[in-house]
């Protein structure tokens, strides 16, 4: 298995058009099908009915049989390309505080303590989520470590009481992201990752409704510019990008859509 991944992940166009064929033949199993683009008129409507989607007790167990396949790889030297990215995110930090302290807001099952293990990153991990099955899973799988139900647009935590704070892939699923972006940078006193984060360029914000692990849930690709714009609002500055995948508008190569991972720096308040 650990060959096949690293075999696909030289070849991005054919593992993209396989994972096509396996979302079409089994939805329930996998991450992310069935997109079907929100009008904006319905974005209200649709954004407040799909809102506790991430609580569905069932979807939990689903994402860690995923999740175990992709660690057991991991372990055994394989490359996974979210793993990589994320890990490469964090060693770009200029000077790491020794046994800093790392906030994961939707965190699910606590899965990237285990990352951050195999690489030997010395960071006290500390998880959320929105989802209280999410957050019973990983006090199981993880008793040693500290996880809590939050709702990342209104988190409970002190002003910068985290030394990095990583929007773990959730960003997306948030109606009220710019709220999400703020309360990230305020509990967050050197740096913020946002991991994950699928953008548009050339185009403004889209909604899908999207079938995520069997579940209806709603998914942002946001507009690259507005969400860069957001991140300097709220005193964020981008100090590097990663593209986990990237794919321009045949017709017109001004538009595209991309998958990033962005490592950014809180600036100081004059």
């Amino acid at each position: 298995m650990s060959f096949v991944r690293t075999t696909l992940n030289r070849f991005p166009v054919l593992k993209s058009q396989l994972k096509r064929l396996r979302e079409q033949l089994l939805p329930a199993a996998s991450v992310s099908s069935h997109y079907v683009e929100i009008d904006s008129a319905r974005r209200d409507s649709e954004s407040s009915r799909l809102a506790a989607s991430w609580k569905a007790s069932d979807l939990p167990a689903r994402q860690r049989a995923l999740v175990e396949r992709q660690l057991k790889d991991y372990r055994g030297g394989a490359s996974i390309d979210v793993f990589d990215v994320f890990t490469a995110a964090l060693r770009k930090i200029d000077n790491p505080p020794a046994a800093g302290s790392l906030l994961e807001i939707g965190c699910s099952s606590g899965y990237y303590s285990e990352v951050l293990e195999v690489n030997g990153l010395p960071l006290r991990y500390h998880g959320c989520d929105y989802s209280d099955a999410f957050i019973d899973m990983a006090r199981r799988i993880y008793p040693a470590l500290s996880f809590d139900v939050e709702d990342a647009t209104r988190l409970s935590y002190q002003d910068d009481a985290f030394d990095v704070v990583v929007s773990g892939c959730c960003l997306l699923h948030i109606a009220d992201y710019d709220a999400a972006i703020a309360e990230s940078a305020r509990v967050a006193k050197d740096y913020v990752i946002f991991h994950r984060t699928p953008v548009v360029y050339g185009e403004p914000t889209k909604y899908f409704r999207k079938q995520a692990y069997g579940v209806e849930t709603m998914e942002i690709h946001f507009s690259e510019q507005e969400l860069l714009d957001s991140f300097r609002v709220h005193g964020l500055e981008v100090q590097a990008t990663f593209t986990l995948n990237e794919s321009a508008d045949p017709r017109d190569s001004s538009k595209g859509n991309a998958n990033r991972t962005y490592l950014c720096r809180k600036q100081s308040q004059s």
